[in-house]
């Protein structure tokens, strides 16, 4: 209930999504069904009270492709707009599977990339993270965390650029600046949206639009309930 009434004054605030933590998923002091509950609330009364179109990320990551199927028909029955899935945990197979629910049932899918640096910061055995990405645009999604530049998730600005150019566009020219070694065209296959994510907050807000420009998103976490004066002051901030 305080979680729901946390999403509730963001929302409120300014903001237009909040999302699950990857790792909120369905512990004993949260379970998911309860929490799917009070966050559709909040959500609701929200966008009735600022007449605008709120969501929040419901993560149904799971430990089944049946569970995680079962919370995401749970989701879109309760009327929300979006859900959440870690691809790399629950893995490619079901992410697909989840994609393509999503796309058939009129649900957005924000992908997120926990355990990824376990897997792309092994430079001598690992999958780097431009690989990772292009996988999951294949795999489906609609948005995926792709790193900050600034905030506590730097990364070389050319690189992750180059995960931007591989996410979003349709046909991508060689750039080895970039890390892009070869031509990739993409043809008609649907772009994801890059989400800065990690550490950032309204200060970053110049850099981060010059950055990656206006199809994108940005995500305030701490940045908003950080505020001093509380979580809708902070949401107004990151707004205005």
């Amino acid at each position: 209930k305080n979680y729901g009434r946390a999403v509730y004054e963001c929302l409120r605030g300014g903001l237009d999504f909040t999302k699950d933590d990857e790792n909120v998923n369905s512990q004993p002091f949260m379970r998911w069904r309860d929490r799917f509950l009070f966050v559709a609330e909040a959500l609701f009364k929200s966008q009735a009270e600022t007449g605008e179109i709120k969501g929040h990320y419901l993560n149904a990551t799971a430990g089944t492709c049946e569970e995680m199927m079962k919370r995401a028909v749970f989701a879109r029955e309760l009327g929300v707009p979006i859900i959440m899935h870690d691809y790399l945990t629950g893995g490619f197979t079901a992410n697909t599977s989840l994609a393509f629910y999503c796309r058939d049932n009129g649900l957005l899918l924000h992908i997120h990339r926990a355990m990824h640096a376990v897997i792309d910061r092994q430079r001598n055995h690992g999958i780097h993270f431009r690989v990772l990405a292009k996988a999951l645009r294949m795999s489906g999604g609609d948005h995926i965390h792709a790193g900050t530049v600034v905030g506590k998730l730097e990364g070389e600005r050319e690189v992750t650029l180059g995960f931007v150019d591989l996410l979003r566009d349709d046909y991508i020219e060689k750039d080895r600046s970039r890390g892009i070694y070869f031509t990739q065209d993409w043809v008609s296959m649907p772009g994801v949206f890059p989400v800065a994510s990690g550490g950032i907050h309204v200060w970053h807000m110049p850099a981060l639009t010059e950055i990656f420009g206006d199809d994108s998103i940005l995500q305030f976490g701490g940045g908003t309930l950080g505020h001093p004066w509380g979580n809708a002051p902070g949401a107004v901030a990151n707004r205005v």
